[in-house]
């Protein structure tokens, strides 16, 4: 959906009430919005990006409780894009005045169509488009990015969805995080001890839809020899073709886990001056499956 709105400076005797108060910068405006669904109400939280005539992003955020956004820009020509979850974008653009305020009154989003699921069948993870990353903060220093190289993974998919089951291995030696030194270290008893404790493996067999194209897939994760219940919070992106014409089905997925509950005890390691990463680390998964053969 695209729309136009041009500000001019007739709206400066628009500006009464709480928008009096704002006071704009020589050469700027203000520029607002009411985000609303298909039977009137706000979409509370819905992202929007602001970009100039460039195409370079000026300003974005999430409209209030109440589905408005207000935001003072440099006069000029605008492109507005609003997005939410389980709604077709909306894109429009705007002429910002200086002094003035450019409103583009309310803007009803469209409900999206959701993307069709994978049949039901047996599927398995295609490892060369997928990836098992984590985040974690060293103590005291940056953020530590890595990967897990090695993995493989079996899904099932149920009709209905919700009944479908996923089995994923990692090889816990496949640890990498672009220093040998670092690697070596959290592959040894002090971390993941590889020698004991060889995979780590997640398995579910309950996915819970949360609307639009959101899922939560809630299973057992071992790790470190401990089993704990975790819940990748994920995004179904949709189906596709690869370049063989094959068809896959992607999408992404995170969750945050905790190192004690792995028993992986940092403040053991602390006690004995060996420099850690924090204790929760977030894992980010981008996974595209495609039919078992």
């Amino acid at each position: 959906m695209i729309g136009r709105w041009r500000g001019n400076r007739t709206t400066r005797t628009q500006r009464t009430g709480p928008l009096a108060a704002i006071r704009t910068p020589p050469s700027a405006g203000v520029l607002s919005c009411r985000v609303l669904d298909p039977v009137n109400e706000p979409v509370a939280h819905a992202e929007f990006a602001v970009s100039d005539a460039m195409g370079r992003k000026v300003v974005s955020g999430g409209t209030d409780p109440f589905g408005s956004f207000v935001t003072t820009v440099p006069a000029g020509e605008y492109r507005l894009s609003v997005s939410a979850e389980g709604y077709t974008p909306y894109i429009a653009s705007a002429v910002v005045s200086e002094n003035s305020l450019a409103s583009l009154g309310d803007v009803t989003l469209q409900v999206a169509r959701p993307p069709e699921l994978p049949r039901a069948g047996d599927w398995e993870v295609e490892p060369m488009h997928s990836s098992i990353a984590f985040t974690a903060r060293h103590i005291g220093l940056a953020r530590i990015h890595g990967r897990f190289n090695t993995f493989a993974g079996a899904v099932r998919i149920a009709d209905p969805m919700e009944r479908s089951a996923m089995h994923v291995v990692i090889d816990a030696a496949s640890i990498d995080t672009n220093v040998a030194m670092r690697d070596e270290h959290l592959r040894s008893a002090d971390f993941l001890d590889v020698a004991r404790f060889p995979t780590l493996e997640f398995y579910s067999d309950r996915f819970v839809h949360k609307g639009g194209t959101r899922w939560a897939v809630i299973g057992a994760l071992t790790l470190h020899g401990v089993t704990r219940t975790v819940t990748l919070d994920s995004e179904y992106l949709g189906l596709g073709n690869g370049m063989e014409g094959e068809v896959r089905a992607a999408c992404r997925a995170t969750t945050e886990l905790h190192r004690d509950d792995f028993t992986v005890s940092w403040q053991t390691m602390l006690a004995r001056g060996i420099a850690v990463v924090g204790p929760s680390i977030r894992v980010d998964l981008d996974v595209q499956i495609v039919p078992k053969g």
